[in-house]
């Protein structure tokens, strides 16, 4: 008889422990998903702002048109992206062309001093930060939630339950991750 209270202890406990994992696998997730559309979010403000930037631009620098292109492209590009690995790619891809776009913009010094273009560049520094900002918070809960994902024993319940690692938004071209040059 004391044998089979204590196999229904165990097989209670371990039922309790599957249950508390697998919850705690969902909120997760949901933090995930909170994260990445919390980052969402703010990049979607800045492809808003990206086509007045362009506009602005295009009056200045007309035979600039391909940069231009390439700009409102890449944005195009980063807006329509479906999974997280798209998105990331995307956003690596505008990264570049709007440093493309304000190389362009030191070249005209009357674009330089147009208040719209300051007041959009200023809008668009501030979002930056906005969007560095939700990435950390993002990169952050991804890491846990795949830290979860490997570690034993909840690796048993993420491989039974399928939770898969998360993908982290991460500079994937090395010249971003260049210092900035900056000479006076």
């Amino acid at each position: 008889m004391g044998y089979v209270i204590a196999i229904v202890a165990v097989v209670v406990l371990i039922g309790i422990w599957v249950i508390g994992a697998y919850n705690g696998f969902v909120k997760m997730r949901n933090k995930v998903e909170e994260a990445f559309a919390t980052m969402d979010v703010y990049l979607k403000k800045r492809y808003d702002l990206i086509p007045n930037l362009v506009e602005t631009v295009k009056g200045y620098a007309k035979h600039e048109s391909q940069t231009l292109e390439n700009v409102i492209a890449a944005r195009n590009m980063a807006a329509g992206a479906k999974t997280t690995d798209e998105k990331v790619a995307g956003e690596n891809a505008l990264q570049g062309t709007l440093k493309s776009l304000f190389a362009i913009a030191e070249a005209y010094p009357d674009l330089k001093a147009n208040s719209n273009f300051i007041s959009l560049q200023g809008q668009l520094t501030e979002m930056e930060g906005e969007i560095a900002n939700s990435r950390k918070f993002y990169n952050a809960i991804v890491k846990t939630f795949n830290t979860k994902v490997e570690v034993f024993p909840s690796n048993i319940i993420a491989k039974l339950f399928k939770f898969t690692r998360k993908t982290m938004f991460e500079v994937e071209e090395a010249e971003q991750r260049q210092n900035v040059k900056v000479q006076f």
